[in-house]
């Protein structure tokens, strides 16, 4: 069997005395899109985050590419190549698409312009961050210096996605990209991913969204009560099945219960 390319065990993250993550394991294996579902509260992001270096678990460990890592910062998340996009998108509306593209790993000018002077270098930022988006076929946007404020929501879902494809080598973290959208702007993102996923490059998806879900994964952790309750194959079962195994209304068979 092929080995996880992100693996974590035991994950325990406690906020006081509300426990976000108890005991929590996770797989993601190469080339895969891997739906993660649950109810609000289960503990979804608080997963993500203690993936990506957001948040620190108190207990527990994380493998990326078979080595043991611990990241303390989300830098040092992104710096391995693991590349989150929250629901807020976290993108600076007033700047251009080329600049949040850039944003915190801009591109200073060769020699002393850029050593000293700490001047950016536009026409290899603004190169770099077209071709992303030509890769990804988001042509609609025609100036890659136009403010971000005025794209559309699919607009920015498709940069902020570009953003992650253009540095996440190893994981791409997506947290309900088509929450906002409507029908024709989800449907957009909902190819992107797969344009990304044909890139060999591996994708979490964090969705409230069934048939979503149920359209792009390759497999669906469901996460409940602050664990993985199991792991289902989306050919083998209905969406109403996940969703009653979600909630508790109904036990996954035995042999998909986590350990």
């Amino acid at each position: 069997m092929t080995e996880p390319l992100l693996k974590a065990r035991g994950l325990v993250k406690r906020y006081g005395r509300v426990t976000a993550l108890d005991h929590c394991d996770f797989d993601l294996m190469p080339g895969e899109i891997l739906a993660v579902i649950g109810d609000n509260g289960a503990g979804k992001s608080s997963l993500i985050k203690a993936l990506s270096g957001a948040v620190v678990p108190d207990a527990g460990e994380v493998w990326l590419d078979g080595r043991k890592v611990r990241f303390t910062a989300p830098t040092q998340g992104r710096e391995a190549g693991i590349e989150t996009v929250y629901q807020t998108l976290a993108m600076s509306p007033a700047l251009s698409i080329a600049d949040n593209i850039f944003m915190g790993r801009e591109i200073r000018r060769p020699g002393i312009m850029g050593s000293v002077f700490r001047m950016l270098d536009r026409p290899a930022m603004e190169k770099f961050a077209r071709e992303k988006l030509s890769e990804l076929g988001l042509m609609t946007i025609q100036n890659i210096n136009q403010a971000v404020e005025t794209l559309s929501g699919g607009q920015r879902q498709g940069v902020a996605v570009a953003r992650a494809a253009a540095f996440g080598s190893r994981v791409i973290i997506l947290d309900e990209p088509t929450a906002a959208l409507g029908v024709k702007e989800s449907r957009r993102v909902l190819d992107l991913i797969q344009d990304v996923r044909a890139r060999g490059i591996p994708i979490i998806l964090i969705s409230h969204n069934m048939p979503h879900v149920f359209e792009v994964a390759d497999r669906v952790h469901v996460h409940r009560l602050g664990r993985r309750h199991c792991v289902i194959d989306p050919k083998d079962y209905t969406m109403s099945d996940a969703v009653a195994f979600m909630t508790g209304a109904k036990e996954p068979p035995e042999a998909l219960l986590s350990a």
